[in-house]
């Protein structure tokens, strides 16, 4: 388990990758993604593991005054919303807590159809059922994005759902495991007030990058 600081996430998805060797040849094994900071690091992942490489498209919803805070979140797989609320957050929020959150989920709605439009395209829906699934962000906080994300990819019932993060809060990490079959993390760090402190570079990945990413998995995959 390292505790040393990611060159980028290109680094920290093959310090990832190498943890996942295990799972290389399985039948229907397949990698998603969260977008945008969480393609990067699973590009090395599914490189890695010779796996196809997706996005599973998710959107916090973060308190009105103070946006980094979470709410809750929002994920989609084949045009079903999946919704997450974190009620400690909302507690604190200026107004009826389900006005507030519904006002904010709306627009974060919005911004999500647009960035599976733009990633995804015209492609089918991501067909889960039966495969293992291996959920990749760039590091996990609150944990709100990807409860979202688990909670959509359960409905989709996969015969198997793996967390792969570079690094979370240990708390968030137990937390994920209730709802993943397993969770691979390569850091649990006792502090950390953002994820992004966890890497040298954290530059903000671009839509345009993502759809690079995508199209040259593809090409991977033939």
């Amino acid at each position: 388990m390292t505790s040393r600081r990611y060159t980028d996430r290109r680094d920290a998805g093959r310090e990832l990758a190498a943890m996942l060797d295990g799972q290389r040849g399985v039948e229907g094994l397949i990698v998603l993604g969260l977008p945008r900071g969480g393609v990067p690091v699973a590009n090395e992942i599914a490189r890695a593991l010779d796996a196809p490489l997706e996005v599973l498209v998710v959107r916090k919803v973060g308190l009105p005054e103070q946006p980094e805070v979470a709410m809750g979140a929002i994920a989609s797989i084949a045009g079903t919303i999946e919704t997450v609320r974190n009620p400690d957050v909302l507690a604190h929020a200026h107004g009826t807590p389900d006005e507030v959150f519904g006002r904010v989920a709306s627009v974060e709605a919005a911004e999500l159809r647009r960035r599976q439009d733009a990633f995804r395209g015209d492609r089918p829906p991501l067909e889960l059922d039966g495969r293992t699934v291996v959920l990749v962000d760039d590091g996990i906080a609150t944990g709100a994005t990807m409860r979202a994300a688990l909670t959509a990819a359960r409905a989709a019932a996969p015969a198997r759902l793996i967390v792969a993060v570079p690094v979370a809060l240990s708390d968030t990490a137990r937390r994920m495991g209730e709802l993943a079959d397993e969770v691979v993390c390569a850091w649990e760090a006792r502090q950390l007030w953002a994820v992004g402190e966890a890497y040298r570079d954290f530059t903000q990945t671009t839509d345009d990058e993502v759809r690079r990413i995508l199209a040259e998995a593809a090409e991977r995959q033939g």
